[in-house]
Order: C-alpha cells, then sequence, then structure tokens
C-alpha cells in the first residue's frame, strides 16, 4: 500500500470548499488544453521512443509535482499520497482495452523498459480491475484517444464520486508551425481547484521540455 499522510480537517485551509463540493451530485471540474508538444515530438521520433509512454511518463511525473493531485478521501480522512502511480489504458486486438498500472520512478529509460513489459502481461491477461479500494486509490487514471483531436471531452464518473484525478489527450494537430496535443484533466472539486490544474499543465510543459531528462521536485 502505497504511503500518505493524513491532512487534518480542522487545519485544511479549503475546509468550506471540501466540505460544499463532496456534498455535489456532480462535484467534478475538468479543463482540455491544447498542450504544444513540437519539440517534445521530434525528440521522441529521433530517438525512436514510443510516443505514448514517453509522454505518459511526462504526464505522470507532472501530475505528482501537484500535492493536490495526490489527495484523496480514504475513510472520510483527506490524504495526501507521497507518490501517484498511473493506470492506464491498454488497447487489445478485439477492439476493447484493460487497464495496466506504472510507476514513474526512476530515468526514462528503466521506466520504459518496466513499461513495455508491464503492458505484455496486461494483454497476456487483460483485466478492467485496478485491484482493491486500497490498491487503486492512489492511481492516476489515464487514457488515450489516437484517433481523434478533440476540443472537450465528457468522462463517466462513478457514484459515489471518486476523488482519482482522470488524465486524457487525443490526437496532435498541426496549427501553424507548431504541433498540439490536446489534454484532458477531471478531478474531484471537494480537493483540486483550477489553480491546481494549471499547475499540473505548467508543470507538464516543463516536463515535455527536460525529456527524457530527470523529472524536477515538486515545486507547486
Amino acid at each position: 500500500m502505497a504511503d500518505y499522510r493524513v491532512i487534518p480537517l480542522q487545519t485544511y485551509p479549503r475546509r468550506a470548499h471540501f466540505q460544499y463540493f463532496s456534498q455535489l451530485a456532480q462535484p467534478y471540474g475538468g479543463l482540455t488544453v491544447a498542450v504544444e508538444i513540437t519539440s517534445f515530438l521530434a525528440r521522441c521520433q529521433e530517438v525512436g521512443s514510443p510516443f505514448f509512454l514517453s509522454f505518459l511518463y511526462c504526464v505522470s511525473r507532472a501530475a505528482n509535482r501537484v500535492p493536490e493531485l495526490r489527495q484523496r478521501v480514504r475513510a472520510g480522512e483527506i490524504v495526501e499520497y507521497d507518490h501517484c502511480p498511473t493506470s492506464h489504458t491498454v488497447a487489445l486486438e478485439d477492439g476493447t482495452y484493460c487497464y495496466c498500472a506504472l510507476e514513474d520512478t526512476g530515468p526514462f529509460p528503466a521506466y520504459l523498459a518496466r513499461a513495455q513489459a508491464a503492458q505484455a502481461r496486461a494483454k497476456a491477461q487483460p483485466s478492467l480491475e485496478d485491484g482493491g479500494e486500497e490498491d487503486s486509490l492512489p492511481l492516476f487514471f489515464v487514457s488515450c484517444l489516437p484517433w481523434v483531436s478533440y476540443e472537450g471531452l465528457i468522462q463517466p464518473t462513478p457514484v459515489p464520486a471518486d476523488t482519482n484525478p482522470r488524465i486524457t489527450w487525443g490526437r496532435w494537430r498541426q496549427e501553424g508551425e507548431k504541433i498540439v496535443l490536446p489534454v484532458s484533466l477531471l478531478c474531484n472539486h471537494a480537493l483540486v481547484d483550477g489553480i491546481h490544474m494549471a499547475a499540473f499543465y505548467r508543470c507538464l510543459e516543463e516536463e515535455l521540455a527536460l525529456f527524457p531528462g530527470e523529472s524536477l521536485p515538486h515545486t507547486f
């Protein structure tokens, strides 16, 4: 089980916001941003690095740099995980998909080897299970729509609401001399505000610029 700390509600600065949005039937808020990937894509193509796993590596590291994205509601308490893995969709030959969980720790070459092995295992024994509630709580839920370059996205969400952020991207497109990729982030507003979502996109831009170097520390 991932390590976490409990955030006391008495001293939590967003206590009123948490209590308000926790009562809503649909407490989620989301953004879709066209993220420039011109240089990142060129580097991937230059070294022959698979785009999806390269981008997933940057997404995971960016999300982990924003503390609010690592926060969840666990047994009625707000907890903040030290580090959150991803659970991403893997396409299957029959047109469906399964899930594959990954940690982004270590340099990219080591991550890539682990990721490719994990995807092969997932395809061999496909499942839509992320494990029990304790196992799935720290996860970032990640998916991709490589067939379309969209402007907005509506995602299915559970009842009662969970607190796992959902990150999705589509097909890149040319805009003048730039190449951009639609990237969507959906979060539970009880824990995450717009300023925290904006921080994710800022961190993602920085991780893409650094790729395949080391991640920046948690700075936000």
